[in-house]
């Protein structure tokens, strides 16, 4: 695919955060809340910790090789795989839950990013080997946030009555209408019939939403080496155990957040601290909060109750039913990969920045924290558009009315700013209360008032006359309102809100070869992509 690119500031775009600018400019404020920068030297800090922990690489091999059993895995990935037995691989991961049908477009950006990350490294420092991961957040159970996709301006919602983890859902008729809904926007486009086809084969009936998830990414990314891996598996919950005693036993995680929160807080506004004890109970079709209850704990939703000795042997019985929260994830993640690099959004950048001393408290490796690559796709022809308005791209992520008014002013023939008209009020009334002034100090309040009424009226004049003159520019701005409301779905990034399906219905797989070749592995900027 033809394509150009042109990269701006994120604090232009106007969609980030503080605390997401501080972190790439590297400010003092927040150097505290991680261990290493996003570059090189970072890296190859993160890697030389992780080499002085004891990473269970067998039983990852051996797990990946189980779930990957049955399924086309292309020689590259097959490399991956087994190259995670030495102790001079690594991993590159981003974390996702199982969005159905991969729910908005950051889904594919992130899992490509690992790939490039990885490519790079791999470059600059050949004496290792780098694989890109896609860890799967498979027992998140929000449906309300996982069970959905806009496409084609239209929302599809999986409208099942399944309850707790979502990895662990089947595919239902319910599911198999949103499918087919799919299927009535897309099979028209060049490779839509391809991509249903694919989607079909994925998502069968009765099959599990993350086997179902496994095996699409594993078909978009395979070729790529990508290594998906499902962490709902009772031995690699079985080496977090010492975690998971820790957190049920003393409520660690919660402590050490809580510090630094009161700290990072200070500065910015801060994530939720998690609770006394951040862990779930997940039997079959639940996931439901373990609670402290007295001497002993409970999980109320589903009516049971543990002595401390009987919770320690379930924990040792059944490893699986242990799930952890937001708070204690990433650090089951960096127990079982390899990692020195998360790739993940804003929002996950900032809670990662509260976990630091909870990484410390159980002696795991914290990787480098690295911003995830964020686009806005546009097509030639409406770039096209743009600059025939006298925009460059950047200006996109102005306001719908700051585009028009910078329009209205650019090409009007007549004045329309009345700032000369207003200086030579402000000096006339500047005259007047130095005259009335010095015949009484209380006249000089009089014109004061009279001049707020005047610049009013004026500045309500200017309005009026720009109202005016707007009328003549109705094609124009019928353009930029067409262009926001294209690029920029309800008034959110692209890439929050719509699906991948139409570009890769139409395009195929060169469509992800744009997206690696765009991709940055450490971006300082935002991207946006004129493509053809």
């Amino acid at each position: 695919m033809n394509h150009t690119s042109t990269r701006i500031p994120y604090e232009r775009t106007g969609y980030f955060t503080k605390i997401v600018s501080d972190y790439l400019n590297q400010s003092a404020s927040l150097q505290p809340f991680y261990k290493h920068n996003a570059n090189l030297e970072g890296i190859q800090q993160a890697i030389h910790e992780r080499q002085a922990f004891d990473t269970p690489r067998a039983l990852l091999v051996e797990t990946l090789q189980a779930q990957y059993k049955g399924l086309p895995v292309t020689e590259k990935l097959q490399q991956h795989i087994a190259s995670l037995a030495s102790n001079n691989t690594f991993t590159v991961t981003t974390a996702h839950q199982p969005n159905i049908f991969t729910g908005p477009l950051y889904f594919i950006y992130k899992i490509m990013h690992t790939v490039r990350l990885a490519d790079e490294l791999s470059q600059q420092l050949p004496q290792y080997k780098f694989v890109p991961v896609y860890y799967m957040g498979s027992e998140d159970a929000d449906l309300d946030e996982l069970g959905y996709l806009n496409l084609g301006g239209q929302k599809l919602v999986w409208n099942t009555r399944q309850t707790g983890a979502v990895g662990r859902m089947k595919v239902d008729k319910e599911l198999t209408k949103v499918l087919h809904a799919i299927e009535g926007q897309i099979a028209v486009l060049s490779k839509g019939k391809e991509l249903v086809a694919l989607f079909k084969r994925c998502y069968t009936g009765g099959k599990t939403i993350q086997q179902a998830t496994l095996e699409l990414v594993n078909e978009l990314f395979g070729a790529y080496g990508v290594v998906v891996l499902v962490p709902d598996h009772a031995k690699l919950k079985s080496a977090f155990r010492s975690a998971v005693e820790k957190e049920l036993l003393e409520g660690f995680s919660h402590q050490k957040v809580a510090a630094t929160i009161a700290s990072l807080g200070k500065h910015y506004k801060v994530q939720a601290g998690g609770r006394e004890i951040n862990l779930f109970y997940l039997l079959d079709d639940k996931r439901e909060r373990i609670e402290r209850s007295g001497d002993g704990y409970e999980v109320k939703a589903l009516g049971l109750q543990f002595s401390k000795e009987a919770i320690l042997a379930e924990l040792d019985a059944h490893p699986e039913r242990f799930s952890p929260n937001v708070i204690l994830r990433g650090a089951f993640q960096e127990t079982i990969l390899p990692n020195i690099a998360f790739i993940g959004g804003g929002g996950e950048l900032a809670y990662w920045l509260e976990l630091k001393d909870v990484f410390e408290a159980i002696k795991v490796p914290y990787p480098v924290l690295v911003l995830r690559n964020s686009f806005l796709l546009m097509q030639r022809e409406q770039e096209q558009k743009l600059q025939k308005l006298g925009f460059d791209p950047a200006a996109l992520f102005n306001t719908e009315q700051n585009l028009v008014y910078e329009l209205v002013m650019r090409e009007s023939n007549v004045k329309l700013c009345l700032t000369d008209e207003l200086k030579e009020a402000a000096a006339y009334y500047e005259k007047l209360k130095q005259l009335t002034g010095a015949i009484d100090a209380t006249l000089k309040q009089h014109v004061e008032s009279l001049e707020v009424k005047a610049v009013k009226r004026l500045k309500e004049l200017e309005k009026k006359m720009l109202r005016a003159e707007k009328t003549k520019f109705e094609a124009q701005q019928k353009q930029i309102a067409k262009l926001k409301q294209d690029l920029f779905p309800n008034n959110s990034l692209q890439e929050r809100v719509q699906n991948f399906a139409t570009w890769y219905a139409t395009y195929g797989p060169q469509w992800l070869q744009m997206i690696y070749e765009v991709s940055e592995g450490f971006p300082n900027n935002f991207t946006i992509v004129a493509y053809e």
